[in-house]
């Protein structure tokens, strides 16, 4: 693993709007992530009552996929979840996002809110160049007979 392709995952992730969240057996659904390089972490916020929350009481194992070609970053990042209260950290998540699906209720306050922890292990990570390095990639390749070297592809894991 590089430490460069683990410093790229971490910084795009931050850019990231949204993915697909499985916990356990549970069917993937849309979620957007609010990555913590410090807490190791990358958070959602959920509604209870959701199979999503129910899975992660029981600190089940998840996958999350991104495709995000805004972010150049394309990956699959395995790991545990758990649900954790801890109103300070809801706090420092909370955004415009979150707003526009609990503000009807409470709020922040809304009691069917779930904090839900993704501790990463490992991720299989493709940093991409972006549109604009691709079609360079992609002619000079033409040009060259040489592969296109379309960013860093490789396997991360988590302390």
């Amino acid at each position: 693993m590089s430490e460069a392709l683990k410093t790229a995952f971490w910084d795009r992730i931050e850019d990231v709007q949204a993915g697909l969240l499985s916990v356990g057996s549970t069917r993937a659904v849309p979620m957007s992530p609010y990555a913590r390089r410090d807490d190791n972490a990358i958070w959602f916020i959920a509604a209870q009552g959701t199979e999503l929350a129910a899975a992660a009481r029981s600190s089940a194992e998840a996958s999350f996929f991104v495709a995000d070609p805004k972010a150049n970053l394309y990956a699959t990042i395995d790991g545990q979840v758990s649900e954790v209260n801890d109103p300070a950290k809801l706090d420092e998540l909370w955004n415009a996002v979150a707003a526009a699906w609990f503000e009807f209720e409470d709020g922040k306050q809304d009691d069917d809110i779930r904090l839900i922890r993704l501790t990463p292990v490992k991720a299989e990570v493709w940093a991409t160049t972006g549109a604009a390095g691709f079609v360079y990639e992609l002619v000079k390749s033409r040009m060259t007979d040489e592969k296109p070297d379309m960013g860093e592809h490789g396997v991360v894991t988590f302390a």
